[in-house]
């Protein structure tokens, strides 16, 4: 059952994209997607065998590497954390390939497109069963890939382009200091190995690695390694500059990648390795911080997009900066609530999204809409769905788990519990005013786009089916399990596969005796930001209007998102192109052509040239050039060669 979990999408991506031409573009869909969707089936199944069967399974596939001390098995890891994951990413995949099956229909290339998103699912279900830290290195790059072909998929578009790159060459900077976190973990345990790890991690404690003549406390710096590459792959703070250009593929792509595969990577690889994060105190603290600054920075960003798909990308990063904080807090399981229940809602918005844009003719700027909700009246009620489980309406899944996130923040004895405390809850506050611009200027008031409304229209079954499922998800995901992830089950839930800040006896205990004035403060702030939002977009739409005109500056800086992009142009990009340039012209153009190809070789070729003159290839020639070589062969012997003797 294990097996055909992880390796059913792989077999739709060889069947699809191998033979995609052969079988067709209907034949790739429809492979792709029931694969999936038995794949979910057998998750579901593997969740509640694992998760409330109390059962464990490490599932050997086959050798893999044997060099010296490094020896490497291909295993199944299937633990309760595991299984959450693969009943998220199995989920989403197989409502996202049924969802495409009506978004992409137009396309030419559609059998190509299920190849990859099956590519993608496969990577990121090896990832989260890897025993081993190669293994999860593997999916972690396989997500990597993955991503970079389906954000460029549209390849005619030079954006689409631009965005695949800079998705890759970002995550490069992160991927490189994951792999730093695995070398220091070979060298100081002598192994890669997950179990290996875990049992000699305490007696890292107080040992220090030499990192360029600085004497470093080494679980801290193998953590911090290690949260490098979760910044680069869930685009934290600094390494997030990748993330809203990755709209620039297939809608159902942004769906994939921000609600299930790559984004979650990160704060699935900090929660598998807890046990090494618990030993380094410092690293949960930059981990926290990060986390906090995250949610804040993105959320602020978000108040002023245009784009509907940016709008919910920056939502993304900025929740996933609240998972962060979960994990800087030693709440682990907090954490991994929220993944599980923004898998949910956050896809919904995605689909929906995409919903609005297939009614719009492809139309993305919130500005040009209006009024939508009397021409696709379904697509409406679910992304309001969507937008209570963000804001964290009472009872819907986003209430449980972001509100557990601030009370762990609160709860917390990280040096950076306050800081993040106060932001993460003036970014529900943010989160919530963006979020309901969005459903306010997309959805109410009349429509800027006359032509484009009145040709507008509800998607397709095949596409409204996916919202549906996760709608009810967006309600359902939360309090059925809020005992399993942030109450007083999560011990035997979890079963020792998270290390908890003390267990029980802990944050989540500290958790449950917080003032009620603080636990009420993030539905405070909920109803704040939608209050707000309906006095900017409803009541009186002029307001924003003259209030960006008033703070032009700070309206600039938020919509050019904190200039990050310029920044990074100016520090980076500028520099790189132009020690590119020099080593293309000077060094390669100048010194190796000019000495090599151009210099000594160009002589050499002049040479023969000449010497091929020579050959004329008369008879006459040759005897004549016999004649005077013999000529001086006889007067050498009678001048020159006498004098030997």
């Amino acid at each position: 059952m294990y097996q055909a979990i992880v390796f059913l999408p792989l077999a739709g991506f060889l069947i699809a994209g191998l033979f995609g031409r052969v079988i067709g573009h209907r034949a790739s869909e429809l492979v792709t997607t029931a694969l999936l969707f038995v794949s979910l089936a057998l998750s579901w199944v593997a969740f509640a065998t694992i998760g409330f069967g109390h059962h464990d399974v490490v599932v050997p596939v086959m050798e893999w590497i044997n060099s010296g001390d490094l020896k490497i098995a291909w295993t199944l890891r299937v633990d309760t954390l595991t299984a959450v994951m693969l009943v998220v990413v199995t989920s989403v995949s197989a409502l996202v390939h049924l969802y495409s099956i009506g978004y992409m229909h137009e396309d030419p290339h559609r059998a190509r497109f299920f190849a990859y998103l099956s590519l993608f699912t496969f990577a990121m279900l090896m990832l989260v069963t890897a025993n081993n830290l190669a293994q999860l290195y593997f999916g972690w790059e396989g997500v990597g890939l993955a991503s970079y072909l389906l954000i460029g998929f549209w390849y005619h578009k030079p954006e689409a382009n631009a965005a695949a790159i800079k998705a890759f060459v970002v995550n490069r900077v992160g991927d490189f200091g994951f792999a730093l976190g695995i070398f220091a973990v070979f060298m100081m345990i002598g192994s890669i190995d997950l179990e290996t790890i875990f049992a000699g991690a305490p007696a890292l404690a107080g040992k220090a690695i030499d990192f360029f003549g600085w004497k470093v406390d080494a679980l801290t710096l193998i953590c911090l390694f290690l949260f490098m590459g979760a910044m680069g792959k869930s685009a934290q703070f600094l390494l997030h500059t990748w993330l809203p250009d990755a709209m620039e593929g297939p809608t159902p792509v942004s769906a994939l990648i921000h609600a299930a595969t790559m984004v979650t990577a990160g704060v699935f690889m900090v929660a598998r390795l807890s046990p090494l994060f618990e030993l380094a105190p410092n690293a949960k603290a930059v981990v926290m911080f990060i986390g906090a600054t995250t949610a804040f920075f993105a959320a602020t960003v978000g108040l002023v997009q245009n784009d509907i798909k940016r709008i919910v990308a920056y939502s993304t990063c900025s929740q996933l900066g609240y998972m962060f904080v979960a994990m800087g807090a030693g709440a682990y399981s907090v954490g991994m609530f929220h993944l599980f229940t923004h898998a949910f809602f956050k896809a919904l918005l995605f689909l929906g999204s995409g919903s609005v844009i297939h009614a719009m003719h492809h139309e993305q700027d919130i500005r040009h809409m209006g009024g939508l909700k009397d021409r696709i009246p379904f697509t409406y009620i679910v992304m309001v769905i969507g937008t209570l489980a963000l804001t964290g309406f009472p009872l819907t899944a986003g209430y449980f788990s972001k509100d557990a996130i601030i009370e762990s923040a609160y709860a917390a004895h990280n040096p950076f519990a306050i800081y993040a405390f106060a932001l993460t809850v003036v970014a529900a506050a943010l989160t919530s005013f963006y979020s309901w611009r969005l459903i306010f200027k997309t959805f109410h008031g009349a429509p800027h786009d006359r032509h484009h409304y009145e040709a507008a229209h509800e998607s397709p079954l095949v596409m409204l089916v996916p919202l549906a499922v996760l709608a009810a998800g967006s309600i359902l995901a939360g309090f059925p399990f809020k005992e399993l992830f942030a109450g007083h089950g999560i011990e035997e839930f979890f079963r020792g596969s998270l290390k908890m800040d003390g267990g029980e006896h802990g944050i989540i205990n500290a958790m449950h005796h917080i003032p009620a004035t603080v636990a009420n403060v993030p539905t405070v702030m909920m109803v704040l930001g939608f209050a707000v939002a309906w006095l900017f977009y409803i009541r009186n739409p002029s307001l924003p209007v003259e209030l960006a005109r008033q703070h032009e500056g700070l309206y600039k800086f938020l919509l050019n998102k904190w200039y990050f992009d310029e920044l990074y142009e100016v520090i980076f990009v500028r520099p790189t192109k132009w020690l590119g340039r020099f080593l293309w012209k000077k060094g390669d153009g100048w010194l190796i052509d000019g000495f090599g190809p151009d210099g000594v070789s160009a002589r050499v070729l002049d040479v023969t040239r000449r010497a091929v003159a020579l050959q004329s290839g008369y008879l006459y020639h040759y005897a004549f050039a016999m004649l005077i070589g013999v000529a001086g062969l006889i007067t050498w012997f009678m001048f020159g060669g006498a004098g030997v003797h």
